[in-house]
């Protein structure tokens, strides 16, 4: 029997299609509509932190003179005609005739509508520079354990095992009471000096930043057994034996080989701890020890506002539903970028 000649197949009508570990991960993640509805919602928080004044100002319209001139920030200061005013509700203040509170006033007559307008710079700051610190301080301590090794890796790892065994929480508040109890007169010579550095910096920032080094002083131990763990595993892959075989340095090794591969991963969980940084600093200012009054805090407008929940429930809304928002918004797209960058749960 005769067996018929195939023809041999040819590719050059199929399309050759580009593919990418980054590409597939952003084609995951925009699949994702939870995600990206998150994200969208974080870039708007972005923007109203950083043009909070101007929109104020906007918002505001023709009152920002008068409130300047009279020394009456509607964020900031008292206007005792306007206390706990309803929301849609007109000023009594004979200086603001015609100014209508959007979402009412607090105890003090402050805008609440500005007051959380201006509380997410301080959310959004804390979760950028909280997350950057320990992310950095991690990665590197963790990167450094674990391509070292041996010795150095353990008295390393159990310095951070014993860090871990310390109540976070009470250290937080025992760091915060000692930076607000800080007076520049009590120390003379250099260190006073550097230390009136510190609270003067303090200061312009509203109290956000030994509120900062708070956090970010104990919240880098999960990224650096995070970063030791991928570490120990890369460092025993065939491109990175090359690279040594070659010549390359240890320096050289740890940022071109190891860092980039182990990146991806250290900020997917540092994406995942945004939240806990928020909560942390709510948590803070609700208790007095976060930022400095009048600098508006979503934790601080909740304080105020809780002790007058049953006669003015209105004042506690909008900051608690700010900071629930943000913070669903940030647990939905660490999810997101989790389930993007693991190839075992892509599609």
């Amino acid at each position: 029997m005769a067996i018929a000649e195939q023809a041999p197949l040819s590719l050059s009508g199929i399309k050759r299609r580009e593919r990418s570990p980054l590409g597939d991960a952003l084609n995951q993640l925009f699949k994702n509509k939870i995600a990206v509805s998150s994200l969208i919602f974080i870039v708007l928080l972005i923007l109203a932190a950083v043009l909070a004044f101007f929109l104020n100002a906007f918002y505001l319209q023709g009152y920002q003179d008068e409130l300047e001139r009279t020394s009456q920030l509607a964020y900031a200061k008292q206007t005792l005609q306007d206390n706990n005013a309803l929301p849609g509700q007109q000023s009594k203040n004979p200086n603001l005739q015609g100014f209508v509170y959007w979402v009412g006033a607090d105890n003090l007559g402050r805008d609440i509508f500005s007051r959380t307008l201006y509380g997410t710079r301080v959310s959004m700051s804390v979760a950028v520079v909280a997350a950057t610190v320990s992310l950095i301080i991690g990665l590197v301590y963790g990167m450094v354990a674990g391509y070292i090794g041996g010795r150095v890796d353990e008295i390393m790892m159990r310095i951070v095992d014993f860090l871990y065994g310390l109540p976070v929480l009470i250290v937080v508040i025992l760091m915060q009471v000692f930076f607000k109890s800080l007076d520049r007169h009590q120390v003379s010579g250099a260190a006073g000096q550097v230390l009136g550095v510190f609270l003067n910096i303090n200061q312009a920032m509203g109290g956000l930043f030994f509120v900062f080094v708070a956090i970010g002083a104990v919240n880098w131990l999960g990224m650096a057994r995070i970063a030791r763990g991928q570490t120990l595993s890369v460092k025993q892959k065939e491109y990175v034996e090359a690279a040594r075989a070659i010549g390359v340095s240890n320096t050289g090794i740890v940022f071109k080989q190891i860092l980039p591969n182990i990146l991806g991963p250290c900020i997917v969980q540092e994406t995942l701890q945004i939240p806990g940084y928020i909560l942390f600093e709510a948590f803070l200012s609700f208790i007095g020890l976060g930022v400095n009054a009048p600098t508006p805090s979503w934790g601080i407008m909740i304080n105020e506002a809780y002790q007058g929940l049953r006669s003015y429930p209105h004042g506690l809304f909008p900051p608690a539903m700010a900071l629930t928002l943000t913070v669903l918004a940030f647990n939905f797209l660490g999810d997101g970028l989790r389930d993007a960058f693991d190839p075992r749960l892509r599609e």
